[in-house]
Formats: structure tokens, sequence, C-alpha cells
């Protein structure tokens, strides 16, 4: 199987050579050359153009029968080369249609997170009313107490931090996903 693929591989070779000389100039100029000598023959005497005539039909229709089969391998070779191009333009129209998928829900993801903030937002509010509240109210207390809103008042800061870093990162997602949909316009 492995020779008669090399010897396949070959004759292709050779097939495709020879229907690329068959399309060039020097191709015109041989057989040019050839039909005017094959004609010149027959005035010169030196061959009867009867003669001359069965040669050259026999000869060109042996040419033709060649050149048939040589061009219809390279349309067949093109033809196959053709196919794969289009198996691949599928496989990427799949691909692009898989990333845009992708592209939705992370958007999707993004504003929900962006809800969950503003929830966020929303309660770190109202937690901090609550503590200006107490603080208010803390002044008659004890020691103790006000130690203990000291402490409140340092998670809600710490979580506003948080808040806002991740602000920023959804804010750089949305500019990641915003260029994405640039890109497979």
């Amino acid at each position: 199987m492995k020779k008669y693929n090399e010897k396949t591989e070959v004759l292709e070779k050779i097939a495709d050579s020879i229907t690329s000389w068959i399309g060039s100039i020097q191709s015109l100029v041989v057989h040019t050359l050839l039909f005017l000598t094959s004609f010149l023959l027959p005035m010169l005497n030196i061959v009867d153009f009867d003669k001359m005539l069965l040669i050259l039909t026999t000869v060109l229709s042996l040419e033709a029968i060649y050149l048939a089969i040589f061009i219809q391998m390279s349309v067949n070779k093109s033809h196959e080369k053709i196919e794969d191009i289009q198996e691949d333009i599928e496989d990427i129209q799949e691909d692009i249609e898989e990333i845009s998928e992708d592209i939705e829900e992370i958007s999707e993801d993004i504003e929900e997170i962006n809800e969950d903030i503003e929830d966020i937002q929303e309660d770190i509010e109202e937690i901090s009313e609550d503590i200006e509240e107490i603080n208010e109210e803390e002044e008659e207390e004890d020691h103790n107490e006000r130690a203990k809103n000291v402490m409140l008042k340092s998670n809600v800061s710490s979580n506003k931090n948080e808040i806002k870093a991740l602000k920023d990162i959804i804010s750089q997602l949305q500019n990641e996903i915003d260029q994405l949909k640039k890109d497979n316009e």
C-alpha cells in the first residue's frame, strides 16, 4: 500500500508538471514549431501529405486524451483542497459561535456581579447609618461597647475596600468583553 501511495504521488507530480507546462508560453512555441514542421515536410517533398496528416492526427488525438486525463487529475486535486478548506471554515465558524456564547455568558455574569455589588453597597450604607446611630447612643455606654463599635467600623471600612477592588475587577472584565466583541465583529 505504501508503494502504491508513493507511485500515486509521483504520478500526480508528473501530471501537475505536464498540466503546468501545457499552459505555458514554451508549450505554445513548441506546438507551433511542430505544426509548422509537419506542414513544411510535405511541401519539401520529404513526407507524403496524407501520411503526415495521419501521423499528426494520431499524435494530436493521443495528446488530447492524455491532456484531458491530466487536467481532470488537477481538477480533482483542486476539488479535494477546496473541500478541506470548506471544512476548516466550518470549524472556524463553530469556534466563533462558541466564543460568542461564552462572551454572552460572561456578560450576564458581570451584570449579576454588578447587581450584587449594588446590593452590598446598600447594605454597607445601612450598616454605616446604624453604626452612626450606635455611636451617638454610645456616649452613654461603657468603654467595652465603644470598642465593639470601633471594630464594626473597621470591618465596614475593609468591606468598602474589598467592594472597590471588586468594582475595579468588574470594570476590567467589562473592558475585555467589549474588546472581544469588537474583535469578533
